[in-house]
């Protein structure tokens, strides 16, 4: 990496996140085969929402050092305020449009999600979110502002990305340890590569995803 931002260095352990958890097994089995964050979806129309007050009671079986995030396309403030109090959130992921005042407007950290494109000026977006966390690259799908499984050109991240990256879209067990070895992201996040339909994982693929990940570090 870039001092703390942009890419990682070959040496560095990669972050794994498994977002779109409903379930208090699958939220454990993730813990347990080593993911760093655990993900919430708190946009109505998904079919992995969870309420906050079932999102609360699976946060509160994470151990420390675990981050809770909540993700959300689009919301009303008063949405944010009132989920991310009740589940007891660590992290806000904002996946629709949302302008950087919005995201900031809620004394929280949060990442940035982009659905990349070609003409899509990824270090433009990275510059006017320079509050984020993070930058989350996911596929591009007309209507679809994430968890489509569909992988993206990764040819199309520039190096020279000045905010920790998060790569998503489309990934499982097959392609995530190319990726990490091409992209060379901070982290690295997951949802339909690791279910057995939507909202429900499969701890089979989660541990598959993971030595994914894992065999990237001998490429």
């Amino acid at each position: 990496m870039t001092g703390i931002y942009g890419r990682r260095d070959s040496h560095m352990a990669i972050h794994v996140k498994i977002c779109g958890i409903t379930r208090a097994e699958d939220a454990q089995a993730a813990v347990r085969l080593g993911a760093s964050a655990i993900g919430f979806v708190f946009w109505q129309r998904s079919q992995r929402y969870i309420s906050p007050e079932k999102a609360r009671e699976l946060i509160s079986l994470l151990p420390a050092f675990v981050t809770a995030v909540g993700v959300y396309v689009d919301p009303d403030p008063d949405w944010v305020i009132e989920t991310s109090f009740l589940a007891g959130l660590n992290l806000l992921q904002f996946h629709g449009d949302e302008p950087p005042d919005f995201c900031m407007q809620f004394s929280m950290p949060y990442i940035k999600a982009v659905r990349v494109k070609e003409g899509v000026d990824l270090i433009q977006y990275a510059t006017r979110h320079s509050g984020a966390k993070g930058l989350l690259l996911d596929t591009f799908v007309e209507g679809a502002p994430g968890g489509t499984g569909q992988e993206f050109d990764w040819s199309l991240v520039p190096r020279d990305l000045r905010l920790p990256l998060i790569l998503s879209g489309g990934l499982h067990a097959g392609n995530v340890a190319r990726a990490i070895s091409e992209v060379q992201p901070w982290a690295v996040d997951v949802s339909s590569g690791v279910e057995a339909s939507r909202g429900i994982k499969d701890a089979d693929k989660i541990a598959a995803f993971m030595r994914g990940v894992r065999a990237s570090e001998s490429l």
